[in-house]
């Protein structure tokens, strides 16, 4: 599944690509825009469907740990953010600017360029086994505030696939039966199993 956050990453960026050449080309080659109103509103229509796509995406694909569905919907986002574009140049050619179309549409290039950057990081992260270091954070905490762990020495997290596997060392009271400390040591991997 990473994989094809990579690819989806890939079309973000041809997608710049396309919107940085073609703004630079109506600069030197401006063209008329016919029927401004069904522009508008179809740009309105784009913005409103690619958002509200956007965040189900971000939010589903956060929840449930897939980078590839979160970078999915980074791209709707950039679709709907390409709507928004055409709806201020629209806006700006019927104030009298021809040149507005050519000037968002290079702003928006900016734009997709930055979601392409943050979209890479966490996928390219995720690729490498990368894991947000609070996370690491919640399992040594939740791990150390386990009745008998006097230390958590070591804390170890990895993806496999959209779950994360971690292992960690507890010291306890060497004291105890090995049994009982085995017992605690099941106790720290229930207390983070739920976070």
């Amino acid at each position: 599944m990473v994989m094809a956050g990579v690819v989806i990453i890939a079309i973000i960026l041809f997608s710049a690509i396309v919107a940085g050449y073609e703004s630079v080309n109506r600069f030197f080659n401006p063209r008329p825009v016919q029927y401004l109103w069904a522009v508008v509103v179809a740009s309105v229509i784009g913005f409103i469907g690619n958002e509200a796509v956007a965040l189900f995406r971000i939010k589903v694909g956060k929840e449930i740990g897939s980078a590839a569905l979160v970078a999915d919907g980074y791209h709707a986002r950039t679709d709907g953010l390409t709507s928004l574009a055409v709806l201020f140049g629209a806006i700006g050619i019927w104030l009298g600017y021809p040149l507005a179309d050519p000037i968002i549409g290079l702003l928006i290039t900016v734009a997709i360029l930055q979601i392409v950057w943050q979209s890479s990081k966490a996928i390219f992260t995720r690729l490498l086994d990368g894991v947000d270091p609070e996370i690491v954070a919640e399992i040594r905490h939740a791990a150390g505030h386990v009745s008998g762990v006097e230390e958590v020495t070591e804390v170890r997290v990895r993806w496999l696939g959209h779950r994360l596997h971690a292992e960690i060392n507890v010291a306890v009271n060497p004291e105890l039966a090995v049994e009982e400390g085995h017992k605690i040591a099941m106790k720290c991997s229930m207390s983070y199993s739920t976070i």
